[in-house]
């Protein structure tokens, strides 16, 4: 049994990290990030970066550090039907139901569809999402060699192709930052609007997931103990943290300084082919297809492998982990064929109501070595949250049910006795103080005992 890992093997395992966790969601959102909150870029990245780089390696810390085999093990303390439904229901929303097909649907508005008429749209998502999920169920079904694939040839290839873009915008600039004001909540608060925008990556959701993958690896390695894993894992993590840090930072630095030669658009995908095409013409078309196609298969194969090996040890008696995969790689190509737009509209409000529940149960779990994984702790805390993380779901609704009076009236319920609601954090103090009155309960139950 090692100890520790070697320097080879702390770049290896960081760059798997790296690997599955920056996804093409991860291209979009800081460049919008960037172009909307123009001279406030600064703040709004800090916020970025705490929930899109710090908490996905954290949760895969706390998952060793609570010494659990799975997303299933770590929430068990709470109950175990409610674990059942957490796990479930996260693996299914960054899973067939949201984030695999749209990896697909990204890496086809962004990539393919400039090269293709309106009239033919259809039939080359149907064309496309068919080869791309063919590649994703190709490298799902070998999972032992998951870290050699992505680790040594899909995650430079990326890096290559990203760089080249990345370095143009820093050595021709569009425009200077400090001149393009920043819009909407980006104003007045770009910092809480920053850490909101790192929800959209889902990537502290998928590091539950993956955890189950960079625990296995690294026990492959000769590392056992599961403190110890947590420690190698937090070395390594320092690998992709900088890597991750540098290019969503460069990212929304190139978002904000689009504006000063291909203008305002609605979405970063569409920022990222015009500014392609501004410094490189249709070469740099082709460029962002590669860039985008890499970076979606990388996180589709890490999703469907993770998945796929939770359920297979959920339901053992149900169907192999082989069956899984393909079963999910099918749903996810029928979701895909629906669009992206319709993926990211019903996908929002579902997040706003896991987001909470996640970042609770990795800081729970990152406390558990102290807290000896108390199950009322978990439950209070929990509890309180999720009773909060519900407001922040009809919030989230789609503006046709927003409309509705109950939905008005709840929501305007919340503002008014919930604190940090509008801000989107109004699950915070629900769970501090489900925390402390668990961990009061629990201090007093133990006193009770020894007396």
């Amino acid at each position: 049994m090692k100890e520790k890992l070697s320097f080879r093997y702390y770049i290896l395992v960081g760059s798997l990290l790296f690997g599955l966790f920056f996804g093409a969601d991860n291209l979009i959102f800081p460049v919008k990030m960037g172009q909307s909150a123009g001279s406030n870029t600064l703040p709004a990245t800090i916020g970025f970066l705490i929930t899109g780089v710090g908490l996905p390696v954290l949760g895969v810390i706390a998952s060793a550090l609570s010494k659990s085999e799975s997303l299933y093990d770590m929430a068990k303390p709470v109950s175990s039907g409610y674990s059942v439904f957490f796990t479930c229901a996260l693996y299914l929303t960054i899973g067939p139901l949201f984030a695999i097909p749209r990896t697909a649907t990204v890496a086809f508005e962004v990539g393919i569809r400039p090269f293709i008429s309106e009239e033919y749209q259809k039939l080359g998502l149907f064309l496309f999402s068919l080869i791309f999920f063919i590649l994703t169920i190709y490298f799902s079904l070998r999972p032992a060699r998951i870290m050699d694939w992505i680790g040594k040839y899909l995650t430079p290839i990326f890096l290559v192709l990203l760089s080249v873009l990345l370095i143009m915008v820093f050595i021709k600039p569009m425009g200077e930052v400090s001149k393009f004001p920043p819009e909407g909540s980006y104003i007045t608060n770009p910092l809480f609007t920053g850490l909101l925008d790192g929800y959209n990556t889902m990537d502290a959701l998928a590091s539950l997931a993956f955890a189950i993958v960079i625990i296995s690896n690294i026990k492959k390695l000769g590392i056992e103990s599961y403190n110890k894993i947590a420690v190698e894992t937090s070395k390594s993590g320092i690998f992709c943290i900088i890597g991750m840090s540098v290019i969503y930072a460069s990212l929304a630095y190139l978002g904000a300084t689009s504006l000063g030669s291909v203008g305002s658009a609605d979405n970063g995908g569409i920022i990222l082919s015009l500014v392609s095409n501004h410094y490189f013409g249709l070469f740099g078309q082709v460029l962002l297809a590669g860039i985008v196609g890499v970076a979606c298969l990388k996180t589709a194969i890490g999703l469907i492998t993770s998945r796929s090996e939770m359920f297979s040890e959920m339901f053992p008696k149900s169907i192999s982990y082989k069956k899984y995969a393909v079963l999910f790689t099918v749903f996810s190509f029928v979701i895909a064929n629906f669009g992206l737009n319709n993926i990211i509209q019903l996908s929002i409000p579902v997040l706003m109501f896991l987001y909470p529940l996640a970042i609770t149960l990795i800081i729970l779990s990152l406390l558990s070595p102290f807290i000896n994984k108390e199950g009322v702790i978990y439950k209070w805390t929990t509890g309180l949250t999720l009773v909060a993380a519900l407001f922040d779901f009809i919030k989230a609704l789609p503006e046709p049910l927003q409309g509705t009076n109950t939905v008005k009236g709840i929501i305007n319920f919340a503002k008014s006795y919930i604190l940090g609601f509008e801000y989107g954090f109004g699950w915070i103090i629900p769970a501090v103080c489900g925390f402390i009155i668990g961990f009061l309960i629990w201090k007093i139950s133990k006193k009770t005992r020894n007396a």
